[in-house]
């Protein structure tokens, strides 16, 4: 009897550490159409309006915060509005640039309405709707329909974005409401922008210390280069390459240089 639960017990833990495992990039074919010659623009000024008027890229911490508890009842239904003509934008007949601005900003918009949906909330990961026993937090959730499709948060980071771009800065333009998170931009992603509000977006969290920490015995590492590792290299040392070119010189030089111990760490406190 003993051994009978203690199997079962095990079989839990390995089921859940399963499901909690960060998503490997994992391909669903049926996004990859699109037509290179379009010349189709989405709309983004809506979102461009409520990052305006609640995002907060000032802070003392370095960290861009979001005045959820300020967001008025009309901003709110202007925001749903905007996911709503995400929705029902024709995603396959654009073309490449504007999809990648089109899903970065699905993304991030879909994510703060799902906070405000649920707010007051310390965290997101407390946002426990997805399916399954161990699931936990938003990401696994039905939440949207685009071209018939139920999609996901995690269908749009890892299913969609990843896979069709592999580009690791994609990690740096998604943003999931958390204090570890690389910044929420302020202004929307738009097929002309994507260069350089990327760019900007790693040199951002790289140079900040949730990012990059170089001051304690070990060299620290926000969770994501070790989630996601893949995406940014095959050792360590790659991935350290990969850091080091969106770093100020002192720390590139740290980085290209340093052979010791990493450690990691994400602080999933909620960004407002």
């Amino acid at each position: 009897m003993y051994l009978i639960k203690s199997v079962v017990i095990i079989g839990l833990l390995m089921a859940a550490a399963t499901v909690l495992a960060a998503p490997k990039s994992d391909l669903w074919p049926r996004w990859e159409a699109h037509d290179p010659d379009a010349t189709l623009q989405v709309d983004h000024s809506a979102w461009d309006d409520f990052l305006q008027k609640y995002l907060v890229t000032d802070h003392t911490s370095g960290v861009h915060r979001v005045r959820y508890a300020d967001v008025t009842d009309a901003d709110r239904s202007s925001l749903q509005g905007y996911l709503k003509l995400l929705e029902n934008t024709p995603v396959s007949a654009l073309n490449r640039a504007e999809q990648m601005a089109y899903w970065f900003n699905f993304y991030n918009a879909l994510t703060l309405e799902v906070i405000l949906e649920h707010y007051p909330v310390s965290s997101i990961r407390r946002i426990n709707i997805s399916p399954g026993f161990f699931s936990r937090g938003p990401w696994d959730a039905p939440l949207v329909e685009v071209e018939g499709q139920s999609l996901t948060l995690n269908d749009i980071e890892h299913r969609i974005l990843r896979p069709i771009w592999n580009d690791p800065r994609i990690h740096y333009g998604v943003n999931c409401a958390s204090i570890g998170c690389p910044n929420l931009q302020p202004h929307p992603f738009t097929a002309e922008n994507l260069e350089s509000m990327l760019e900007a977006a790693a040199r951002e969290f790289i140079n900040h210390p949730r990012g990059v920490d170089p001051e304690g015995r070990r060299l620290g590492l926000s969770s994501i280069y070790d989630w996601f590792s893949e995406d940014f290299g095959e050792s360590d040392q790659e991935i350290l390459e990969h850091i080091a070119g969106y770093a100020e010189p002192p720390l590139a030089a740290t980085l290209r240089n340093y052979s010791g111990r990493i450690s990691y760490d994400y602080n999933w406190d909620l960004n407002e």
